[in-house]
């Protein structure tokens, strides 16, 4: 697999142990553009709501949440994100809780790097290979969540950075409303976002996508409808 099919993925390592941390994440490095770190599993569920990773690495034995509780947590309501355990130990159980959670591998350590690297590989096949990536907004319009890209009648349109991750948020998260946090998280995390700049980012969207795209959930934040 070329270096150019790691683009846009992102991806997330769990793992209470600094040293072991720090080894896969310099590892990791090579090869993804961004690449997150978590302690435990609740540090890991609170990222993944701010970025949304596309693979999660993690622990089993870990504090406050550990591995299985984390993935049984993202498995309530995302079956999407490619999982993969790894753990210093064999167990039956955890073999069977894996499979059920549709896990994508169960790595015992130490984890030799080209095992991993071809888990890894696996994993972003089937991430480009899941339709669900295609959002299908009107007739003659798509959006592609994982090349982030909009389709207006077969072209590509042109979007703001801004613009791209409200978008992406927006389909994202298409069964439920996008609160006003999660845009703070998602779009505005490395400033303060006002009301002039929601209302600016939600107009200029809505001149490039149909009519009634987006909806204001008053009070929680917006949606889009897409159809089937």
């Amino acid at each position: 697999m070329k270096k150019e099919d790691f683009k846009n993925i992102k991806i997330l390592y769990v793992e209470d142990d600094d040293l072991i941390r720090e080894n896969a994440l310099e590892y990791l490095n090579r090869y993804f553009d961004e690449v997150y770190e978590a302690r435990d599993g609740l540090e890991a569920l609170d990222i993944k709501e701010k970025v949304k990773p596309h693979i999660i690495i993690t622990d089993i034995q870990m504090p406050k949440l550990n591995g299985i509780d984390l993935a049984k947590k993202i498995r309530e309501e995302d079956t999407q994100t490619q999982i993969i355990i790894a753990t210093a130990y064999t167990n039956t159980e955890y073999l069977i809780t894996a499979v059920e959670l549709q896990l994508v591998k169960y790595m015992v350590k130490p984890i030799l790097d080209s095992k991993l690297l071809q888990v890894l590989e696996s994993c972003i096949s089937s991430i480009k290979d899941d339709k669900s990536n295609i959002k299908k907004i009107a007739s003659n319009t798509t959006f592609d969540t994982f090349n982030k890209t909009l389709f207006v009648d077969s072209q590509i349109k042109k979007l703001t950075k801004n613009e791209l991750l409200f978008l992406e948020l927006l389909c994202i998260n298409s069964q439920r409303a996008v609160s006003y946090d999660q845009m703070q998280n998602h779009i505005w995390y490395d400033s303060y976002m006002t009301d002039d700049a929601v209302r600016s980012l939600v107009r200029a969207l809505r001149r490039k996508l149909p009519k009634n795209s987006i909806e204001n959930i008053s009070g929680i934040g917006y949606k889009i409808n897409l159809i089937s």
